[in-house]
């Protein structure tokens, strides 16, 4: 079978991958010039499937209202016209709900655990190597009441089988020894030790080549303009250079799949949240992290990737802009110099944004639609890294004809009703 693939991030990448693993003839289109050249490029490092959790959440709404006041503030609103936005924003409230919280954690757990033992498979059969390490994740709390609510994440952590250990300050300190030389900033934290960290450009690029040995047939600088539709089939990809046809086709434009889908009847609430990330030279490695310190203040995660601290965050609500701004450069900068002061040269920083593909409730958009021959795998937020290994394994399996190797309830389109206009 001919799969069309458009996207070359992490999930189009590892989707193509796998698909080619399982014998198909596989074609990625990507505007970029190579693989992984946007919100795969510089995002946080962090594969955290302990960490997995929707940003709307039983007291967020509050929270946010907070963090607008903050100088070094989580989240920023940049106000201008977008229904799409206004229509999101109150979806996400929506699920702001102890009830719905569970829910949609639970289901991102179940992805993001899959994920993590398909990337561990996927090292072993391949060799591939990205920066990664196998040291958890640490979530710091700097407050008394960061820690004392972290009870209702433990919960559904243990629901689902997922190891953790709550840690006091010292045991802040044994896990990561650099933050000794700060620690009366912090008051405990709650470990995750099955969560990874990489390089996720690193991973991107060297699996595409990996593809291509295997037949991929990468096309860079190709501009995806329409998707044809004829009643529950797609019937081509207008580009740049033509028509290009195919038997199934797999939308991975994380921010840019609704304006891809929207024109043929198909509308998923996937919403570009810019983030931000620094990559910092480390100039003295007993300062730096051992692995992923996420500053549950400012939700900045922390890592050590190689010979370099990759500090990545914030939440900006401005529609499809990659303008850089400083104020966010700052905030980066401050985490890194409060928590690792003696850890890395942020002189040296590079710069760094992109657009995370959000769902209001979280949970990503993967699987089969009412379209016979058209896949999706989009929405994964700030966890495209995360999911991505599971993610292309799943679409491997359902577009091969094969069941999934999860549970897909409640990750598909199937959960917004009326999505798929009738052909």
């Amino acid at each position: 079978m001919k799969v069309l693939v458009l996207g070359a991030g992490v999930i189009g990448v590892t989707a193509a991958y796998e698909l080619a693993d399982a014998g198909h003839e596989v074609v990625v289109m990507d505007r970029q010039p190579g693989p992984g050249l946007e919100t795969s490029f510089a995002n946080a490092g962090e594969v955290s499937p302990g960490y997995s959790a929707p940003w709307a959440g039983p007291g967020v709404p509050l929270k946010a209202v907070k963090w607008l006041a903050m100088h070094h503030r989580p989240l920023v609103i940049r106000p201008h016209v977008d229904g799409s936005m206004i229509r999101w924003s109150l979806a996400m409230l929506r699920n702001c709900t102890t009830a719905r919280y569970r829910i949609n954690k639970t289901r991102m757990v179940r992805l993001a655990e899959y994920s993590r033992d398909s990337l561990r498979a996927l090292r072993v059969a391949t060799g591939i190597a990205y920066d990664e390490r196998m040291r958890g994740t640490l979530q710091l709390f700097r407050t008394q009441k960061q820690f004392d609510s972290s009870a209702g994440d433990i919960a559904v952590l243990r629901e689902n089988g997922v190891a953790f250990e709550l840690l006091d300050r010292a045991g802040c300190l044994r896990h990561e020894p650099a933050l000794a030389r700060v620690q009366d900033k912090l008051v405990g934290g709650l470990l995750l030790p099955g969560d990874e960290t990489g390089d996720c450009y690193q991973f991107t690029s060297r699996l595409a080549e990996l593809a291509a040995q295997r037949g991929v047939d990468f096309r860079f600088e190709t501009t995806i303009r329409t998707l044809g539709r004829s009643g529950d089939r797609i019937t081509g990809v207008t580009t740049n250079t033509g028509v290009v046809d195919a038997d199934a086709y797999l939308v991975a434009l994380g921010s840019y799949s609704p304006l891809l889908l929207a024109p043929i009847g198909v509308r998923i609430p996937v919403y570009p949240v810019k983030g931000y990330s620094i990559t910092v030279p480390i100039t003295d490695a007993a300062g730096a992290p051992e692995s992923t310190v996420m500053d549950e203040t400012h939700k900045v995660a922390v890592t050590r990737l190689g010979d370099r601290i990759r500090a990545g965050g914030t939440a900006e609500l401005a529609g499809y802009t990659l303008r850089l701004h400083e104020a966010r450069r700052k905030t980066l900068v401050h985490v890194v110099n409060d928590l690792f002061p003696y850890g890395g040269d942020v002189g040296r920083a590079e710069f760094w944004c992109g657009l995370r593909p959000m769902t209001p409730d979280g949970t990503p958009v993967i699987g089969a639609t009412p379209i016979g021959n058209l896949f999706l795998a989009t929405g994964h937020g700030t966890l495209g890294w995360t999911m991505a290994a599971g993610t292309g394994r799943v679409m491997a399996d359902l577009i091969s004809g094969r069941n999934a190797g999860i549970d897909l309830d409640g990750l598909t389109i199937a959960r917004y009703r009326g999505a798929v206009s009738p052909g």
